[in-house]
C-alpha cells in the first residue's frame, strides 16, 4: 500500500478525495468542500452543480481540502484504498487535461478542477463498465491517481490499442474512447475476457493497470466460504465436497 506525501508552504493547500488522509503534521487543519475549490467565486449553485456531477460518477460529493497555517513547512500524507501504485502527474506536461476512471483520482493542488466525462457513443454507455463515467481532471499543477497492480504506460502515435475496460486506469487528449466486441460468439461467451474490449486509437498517453480492483474482488469472493466457518484450502481434494456435506 503506497502513500504520497505532500509538503506544504504556509497557505498552501492540496485537496483530496474523502477518507484519502494517512496523517499531516501539526499546523495542517482540513475541511470538507462541495466543489474542488477551483473557482474562487463558484457560488452555491456552482458547487451544488459540482457536487451533483460527483454523485453521478459515484464519488463522495465532498472534497477535503488540507491548508498549511503554520509559519514553516508542514506535511500531509494520502493512501491508496486498495494495493498497487500511486502515479504522480505533472497536468502542465499533459496539456492540462486528464481523463481517468472515476475511482482513481486521489489528490492534486488546488486550482485543479475535478469534473466528469460522458462518453457519448450508446456503446460505451451501455457495456463500458467502468469507463462511461471518467473523471476529467484539469488543472497546471500536480495530480496523483492510483492503480491496481503494477502500472503500465502506452505511448499511442496515431496507433490502436485494445484492453479490458477494467484495466484502463487514465489517458490525456487526443485519444478517442471506444468499446467494440471481441469477436465471435464463441470467443465472447467462452474466451474469459468478457463480451466488449475498451478501444483506443489517436496520440497521446495511456496508462493501464494489471490488477483491476473488480477483479481482484471477484477472486476473493470466489474462494470465500458464503457462510460463516472454517474452509477448506484451494488445493484441498474436500474444500467443496467438505462444504456440501457440512450443508454450506
Amino acid at each position: 500500500m503506497q502513500i504520497v506525501e505532500v509538503e506544504l508552504d504556509q497557505g498552501e493547500t492540496v485537496i483530496a478525495e474523502a477518507g484519502a488522509m494517512n496523517y499531516m503534521e501539526d499546523g495542517i487543519t482540513f475541511e470538507a468542500h462541495m466543489g474542488d475549490g477551483s473557482l474562487a467565486n463558484e457560488g452555491l449553485l456552482g458547487k451544488l452543480f459540482s457536487a451533483g456531477k460527483r454523485a453521478i460518477s459515484g464519488e463522495s460529493i465532498f472534497l477535503t481540502h488540507f491548508t498549511n497555517r503554520h509559519p514553516e513547512k508542514r506535511r500531509v500524507a494520502f493512501a491508496a484504498p486498495y494495493p498497487g501504485k500511486i502515479i504522480p502527474v505533472d497536468m502542465s506536461k499533459v496539456a492540462g487535461d486528464l481523463f481517468c476512471q472515476k475511482d482513481a483520482f486521489l489528490a492534486a493542488a488546488l486550482g485543479t478542477k475535478i469534473g466528469i466525462a460522458f462518453h457519448k457513443r450508446l456503446g460505451t454507455g451501455f457495456f463500458g463498465g467502468e469507463g462511461f463515467i471518467l473523471e476529467h481532471l484539469q488543472g497546471d499543477g500536480m495530480a496523483f491517481v492510483h492503480a491496481g497492480g503494477t502500472v503500465i504506460k502506452k505511448q499511442l502515435k496515431n496507433d490502436t490499442l485494445r484492453v479490458d475496460t477494467g484495466c484502463l486506469v487514465a489517458f490525456t487528449k487526443g485519444i478517442d474512447y471506444d468499446i467494440e466486441r471481441t469477436g465471435s460468439l464463441t470467443s465472447m461467451f467462452f474466451g474469459g475476457e468478457g463480451f466488449f474490449l475498451a478501444t483506443l486509437r489517436g496520440t497521446g498517453t495511456v496508462l493501464l493497470q494489471s490488477l483491476p480492483f473488480s477483479r481482484m474482488a471477484d477472486r476473493i469472493l470466489e474462494h470465500a466460504p458464503s457462510t460463516g466457518g472454517s474452509s477448506k484450502g484451494e488445493g484441498s481434494l474436500l474444500g467443496g465436497l467438505g462444504r456440501m456435506l457440512d450443508g454450506k
